[in-house]
């Protein structure tokens, strides 16, 4: 039933995102396929992968039985707590914290999670913002960072 559900979501946000690109219009044509095409094909896949699992062959008994649901609500929240300290703690920082719930919940340790997460702040953020000129937040960090 989870599964019909979330395919349910998937139709509805896709169907958001096609009407939200109709009016992402270039201000001169650059080339011929425009800044819509993205969301556009973005939308088909996933209104197509949702209606896969709204359409799909139940399973017989319970669905969730064996589904470590604990554990899926425990990286949920961490994920919308990093959410929320994305700004003050910054990207580096904020994805180190978030690591350790999430890595433990895949069955890491503690120690394991805190060293990939900080590998994972520091790799993601000096590809973003140093290689790929995409502005993260440092947040308290800011001294080490330059300050953004």
């Amino acid at each position: 039933m989870s599964d019909r559900i979330l395919g349910a979501v998937c139709v509805v946000v896709a169907a958001c995102m096609a009407w939200a690109a109709q009016d992402y219009v270039p201000a001169f044509s650059y080339e011929p396929v425009g800044p819509r095409a993205f969301p556009r094909l973005l939308a088909a896949l996933m209104a197509i992968g949702g209606a896969w699992l709204v359409l799909k062959p139940s399973l017989v008994g319970n669905p969730l039985q064996g589904t470590p649901v604990k554990l899926i609500g425990l990286s949920a929240a961490t994920v919308f707590v990093y959410a929320l300290l994305f700004q003050v703690l910054g990207f580096p920082l904020a994805t180190a914290v978030m690591a350790v719930p999430v890595g433990t919940s895949f069955g890491g340790n503690w120690k394991q999670s805190l060293v990939g997460g900080i590998g994972l702040g520091l790799g993601f953020y000096l590809l973003f913002d140093k290689l790929l000129d995409v502005v993260l937040p440092t947040g308290i960090l800011s001294f080490i960072f330059g300050g953004r």
